[in-house]
């Protein structure tokens, strides 16, 4: 396994930063490293590390989520108000909608199979997103229309959605069917994720504040820990409650975060968020190269030509759906296209939960990580160069301060 581990990270990082050189994703590097050294190509991963792939997995989504919530400004959402909330889960509702209209007759899926591959298609990512529009509101492009900061917090939230959408659609595909009651414990599952996360926050942060009353400072590495241990204990909530109620343990998750972020002072959130930064660093690495592991290079070849035509069409509805986000703004043709560009780039979501329909063995599982690598290695080169080429020509720069 210590073989195995030094392959993932050493060549993972190495070729994350051969993309890097060449204007691509690191992403991008750290998938086909994954791909190469899989069990379907060169096989110089150790079984060993292969059967806990699903669990690393799940424990990078987790440390992305807890600094997604530690890092979410809901002031941004506020600020640009309608467009940025509207952005946030119609452009991701219209995919998911494409997906369970088409993907039936181009993939040969069920109806129920074609709303998980759409919940895992439909998150636009963070990972390539945030940083450019950080960088375009450091240069003051856009900012004059807060165009930035709507794609940001749009984007930060679009994750959330989707995820708590995925979790209701797997569930579905476990029962094989869908009916009436699946979709009434939506709410359900994310108003008590909510709630549970919220109490988890708050309960936390004034622990870590009562200890600083007492004089016994909590350091934040250890404040790391114990976060990350009561995420562990948030999802096991909803492992323990299935068959009774239903409850986002990821949204839980991301609840706790933001409370945590409210609650505590700025400078405590602040460094917490820092740290998970570091984590995700590693995390990360693992996470790619893991998931460009378990796909089957030949599987996803034979499904290329249908796949690619779904992931095309259904970016295309996606892109009516960001038109329809931005009715009633004052934003230009020229700016609305934009939008759509930096709508496009997909990468942390799909390499998050693309894997999980396989790991439970959902028989769209080979399918639905096949499209999900597709469309990481298609739109995440695509949107990050559409962004860098074309906001200059697009949006306006505005005045410092």
């Amino acid at each position: 396994m210590l073989t195995s581990l030094a392959l993932v990270f050493l060549v993972g990082l190495s070729m994350a930063a051969i993309c890097q050189k060449i204007k691509l994703p690191r992403i991008i590097g750290m998938l086909i490293t994954g791909i190469l050294l899989g069990p379907y190509a060169l096989n110089w991963l150790d079984p060993s590390i292969l059967s806990i792939s699903s669990d690393l997995r799940q424990m990078a989504l987790i440390i992305i989520l807890l600094k997604a919530g530690l890092s979410l400004n809901l002031a941004d959402l506020k600020k640009v108000g309608r467009p940025a909330v509207m952005m946030a889960c119609v452009p991701a509702s219209f995919e998911i909608l494409a997906f369970c209209l088409f993907a039936p007759c181009i993939l040969g899926i069920t109806r129920v199979e074609a709303a998980v591959m759409g919940a895992v298609l439909g998150a636009v990512s963070p990972a390539v997103v945030i940083p450019r529009m950080v960088h375009l509101m450091e240069t003051q492009y856009g900012t004059d229309k807060s165009i930035p900061q709507m794609i940001m917090a749009g984007a930060s939230c679009d994750d959330i959605f989707v995820i708590v959408l995925f979790s209701t659609f797997v569930s579905m595909a476990q029962g094989g069917s869908a009916n009436l009651t699946d979709f009434l414990n939506i709410p359900v599952s994310i108003v008590l994720g909510i709630v549970i996360g919220a109490i988890a926050g708050c309960g936390l942060s004034a622990f870590f504040e009562t200890a600083y009353a007492h004089k016994h400072c909590v350091r934040n590495s250890m404040k790391v820990i114990i976060v990350l241990g009561m995420s562990f204990l948030l999802m096991s909530i909803e492992t323990w409650l299935k068959g009774i109620v239903s409850v986002s343990g990821l949204l839980a998750v991301v609840s706790m975060a933001c409370a945590i972020k409210i609650k505590s002072v700025a400078f405590v959130s602040k460094r917490l968020s820092e740290k998970f930064g570091k984590l995700w660093l590693a995390a990360e690495v693992i996470l790619f190269v893991m998931v460009g592991a378990a796909v089957d290079i030949r599987y996803t070849l034979h499904a290329g030509l249908a796949a690619i035509l779904m992931i095309a069409l259904a970016l295309v509805i996606r892109a009516l759906g960001v038109c329809i986000c931005l009715l009633h703004t004052p934003l230009n043709a020229k700016e609305r296209l934009f939008c759509v560009i930096a709508y496009l780039p997909k990468a942390t979501v799909q390499a998050a939960i693309g894997s999980v329909p396989l790991a439970m063995g959902l028989p769209c599982g080979q399918i639905v990580l096949s499209v999900a690598v597709l469309a990481i290695l298609i739109t995440a080169p695509l949107g990050a160069t559409g962004i860098d080429m074309t906001y200059q020509t697009f949006l306006v720069k505005g005045s410092k301060g």
